[in-house]
């Protein structure tokens, strides 16, 4: 598909193009739905760019591989939904701890379990944070529309590339298989973040040096740079360490270099917020709903106030206090039984009231649902 080009575009076929203007060239998965057109696409638009597809056996063999591919020196991406993620995270914590960039995409569905496949939800939404075990620092984003999709993709890869670390788009079944037209960018109409190579020689390279911004050179294997690889807690040069003077410094890195680049990486859309009273929060396919409830409530003559959530993880505590300041109601909109609601609850003062809208049926919130909601807090 030509830059430039306006075309009617699925959602999961909008991430496989945001993807490769990201530079994607490898891709490895497995099917699931609602995902799989995701893998599909992207076996047949990466070999005319000179990409690589491969079908693995299972979504722990995707997620390997792609890791793999990382460290050979690819931008790369796998795809999956509820089930497969779950299988994918032990070796997500691995990307953490090697400090390989990765993309994953999980377009969410009911569960848990098997669940419902062709159904729509937001419930691994914590799974996105809390997922590999230990002490695990995450940056997931959030698309809410077709169009949103292709520049969160976009972003996602600018924010792995850019911290070298693993970064989750969570997708959910409506958007990745909602159809709408979309531009495809122009190149230089983004911004597109590469790697850091190293400059020292290959006998001076250390893999895992504390640089001032806590983001290490990463060489492309086969360029002469030789380092140990491992997801055992290691010095800077890549070795295991079981040194309780080194361990510290390993973990405080993984963390620091993206708590300390917040601002960085947050990022929300708001309307109507200026004079608001009542704020709606919500994220993915919820926000186009707020976004048409508040329109409704605005004509109506009400104070009413629309946050979506764009980066999920890490939350974005200042921001969501400093809008939130002079409301005095707010209402979370989410398709779970609540897990974005109690880290508002966090940064929230005790004098504001603080409203759930939660579905897990299987359905999309409309917006007669939120309008009810408002009438019955106001």
């Amino acid at each position: 598909m030509s830059n430039g080009t306006r075309r009617l575009l699925q959602g999961n076929a909008s991430c496989v193009h945001g993807a490769l203007y990201a530079g994607m060239r490898f891709f490895a998965g497995y099917p699931i739905t609602p995902s799989t057109e995701i893998a599909e696409i992207s076996s047949r638009e990466l070999p005319r760019v000179g990409g690589k597809f491969i079908q693995m056996e299972d979504e722990i063999g995707s997620i390997a591989a792609i890791i793999g591919a990382s460290i050979a020196g690819s931008k790369v991406m796998t795809g999956t939904s509820g089930p497969g993620y779950s299988l994918m995270v032990e070796n997500i914590g691995y990307a953490y701890m090697s400090e390989t960039p990765v993309v994953v995409i999980n377009v969410q569905r009911g569960g848990p379990s098997t669940g419902l496949p062709t159904k729509v939800s937001q419930s691994d939404t914590q799974q996105a944070r809390w997922g590999p075990h230990g002490d695990y620092t995450a940056i997931a984003v959030a698309p809410s529309t077709v169009e949103d999709t292709l520049t969160e993709t976009i972003r996602a890869f600018n924010l792995a590339e850019r911290f070298r670390t693993p970064v989750t788009v969570l997708l959910d079944e409506v958007i990745g298989h909602s159809r709408a037209v979309v531009k495809i960018p122009e190149e230089g109409e983004y911004e597109i973040i590469n790697r850091v190579r190293p400059t020292s020689s290959p006998e001076e390279f250390e893999a895992f040096e504390m640089t001032p911004n806590l983001i290490s050179p990463m060489p492309a294997y086969g360029e002469g740079y030789r380092y140990n690889v491992s997801g055992l807690t290691h010095d800077k040069y890549g070795f295991p360490t079981n040194r309780a003077d080194e361990i510290p410094i390993k973990l405080n890195k993984l963390r620091d270099k993206i708590v300390n680049y917040v601002d960085e990486i947050t990022k929300l859309r708001v309307e109507y917020m200026d004079d608001a009273d009542i704020a709606i929060i919500s994220y993915g396919s919820v926000s186009r709903t707020a976004l048409q409830a508040t329109s409704i409530a605005r004509q109506a003559g009400f104070k009413v106030g629309c946050i979506q959530l764009c980066t999920i993880w890490p939350f974005p505590e200042k921001e969501i206090k400093a809008l939130c300041e002079n409301c005095s109601k707010i209402i979370v909109g989410e398709l779970n039984m609540g897990q974005i609601v109690e880290e508002v609850r966090k940064v929230i003062p005790d004098d504001k009231e603080i409203h759930t809208l939660q579905r897990y049926d299987s359905e999309i919130l409309t917006p007669r649902q939120m309008l009810e909601k408002l009438e019955e807090v106001l």
